[in-house]
């Protein structure tokens, strides 16, 4: 697969992305909120097999500008800004995770610009968005060991006083939970994270929760949601917001956890074909 870069080309922070595939035109959003794209790249190649896909780095990373500031607001703009720069007036858009989230506030503040939006494996979009419940189910699945240490870092990337490194570290403690069997995870591949991007990102998430499942019942693009029935992600926190939305629907992807396409290949290809065919 022949990835072409892009850029923004107007006056905001440079986004920088790429462009792969042929036919329906699909715009990829990445988890995190402060990872970078990279851990998505299986997923990417395997959707530009079928749909013409472009990706981008979210603000905090290279090759996009580093710099803040951050919120849900930017980077819903961000999106606006990427389908500007493709010159796609409107896109399917596909998000895992965060991304999965954010895709939910994109169609609601420019659903003119979207012809459906795909949510894999996502944080809530209701209530508390399912986070706390997540968070004990890592904890839970992590080893005894360094439980405490996981914890202790977890406290200090969310009030956004965690530094990269650190980050990282608490990262490879509680990569296996993220699977639907812990004991037999792949290796963490090589992850870049940004700190200063998350310690800003995660207030305004949570601040933005209440707005965000207020306007669910007036999404009108079609809806579809992907969940590996092992995540550590509760099923609810597609189902609450599944619920809401007309016409939308979730399927539940057997034995597989929160990085679908890592345990089920094909399965978000497949999800993906359903709604491009609504």
């Amino acid at each position: 697969m022949t990835w072409v870069e892009f850029t923004t080309h107007d006056d905001g922070p440079l986004i920088a992305g790429r462009r792969a595939g042929s036919g329906p035109r699909v715009l990829l959003l990445h988890g995190g909120p402060g990872l970078g794209f990279d851990y998505m790249s299986e997923l990417a190649d395997e959707l530009a097999d079928e749909n013409d896909v472009a990706w981008y780095q979210q603000r905090g990373q290279e090759p996009s500008a580093v710099g803040g500031p951050h919120s849900v607001a930017l980077d819903v703009d961000d999106a606006r800004r990427v389908l500007d720069a493709l010159g796609w007036e409107r896109a399917y858009v596909v998000g895992h995770s965060w991304g999965g989230h954010l895709a939910l506030h994109v169609a609601e503040a420019m659903p003119d610009r979207l012809l459906g939006v795909l949510s894999v494996d996502p944080l809530g979009a209701v209530g508390d968005g399912r986070w706390p419940e997540f968070d004990e189910e890592m904890f839970r699945r992590t080893p005894e060991s360094v439980r405490e240490r996981a914890r202790e870092i977890d406290e200090l990337s969310m009030a956004g006083t965690a530094d990269d490194e650190l980050a990282l570290e608490g990262m490879r403690l509680v990569w296996p939970a993220y699977f639907a069997d812990p004991e037999h995870a792949p290796p963490m591949p090589a992850l870049r994270m940004s700190s200063a991007r998350s310690g800003e990102m995660v207030p305004s998430i949570l601040a933005g929760l209440p707005a965000l499942e207020a306007g669910l019942s007036g999404i009108r693009v079609p809806v579809g949601f992907v969940h590996g029935s092992r995540s550590p992600m509760p099923l609810a926190a597609s189902t609450d917001a599944a619920d809401r939305i007309p016409g939308a629907w979730v399927e539940v992807v057997e034995g597989a956890g929160h990085f679908v396409w890592f345990e089920a290949p094909c399965a978000v290809r497949a999800a993906l074909r359903r709604l491009t065919r609504e």
